[in-house]
């Protein structure tokens, strides 16, 4: 399975038909099982972790999520 397999929405999902709470659930594992290996010394699992969130649907949907409804995406400028 490559990258843009991994990144593409299932066939036949829309915005509002993603399971949102299913996806944040994944995605904090995920990020648990990040922070775990990096205390462990377990560098380049948690590398390897890194690239599967970073790469998967589910951590780029989340991602466009929590910037479009952020309440100060209309204020210019970086804070």
């Amino acid at each position: 399975m490559n990258a843009a397999t991994l990144a593409c929405a299932p066939s036949g999902v829309t915005w509002n038909d993603i399971p949102w709470a299913t996806v944040q659930r994944q995605v904090r594992w995920l990020q648990t099982r990040i922070v775990k290996a990096t205390q462990n010394g377990r560098h380049n699992k948690a590398k390897a972790l890194q690239w599967l969130l970073t790469h998967s649907f589910i951590g780029r949907a989340l991602a466009v999520k929590r910037v479009t409804e952020n309440k100060g995406k209309n204020t210019p400028g970086v804070d």
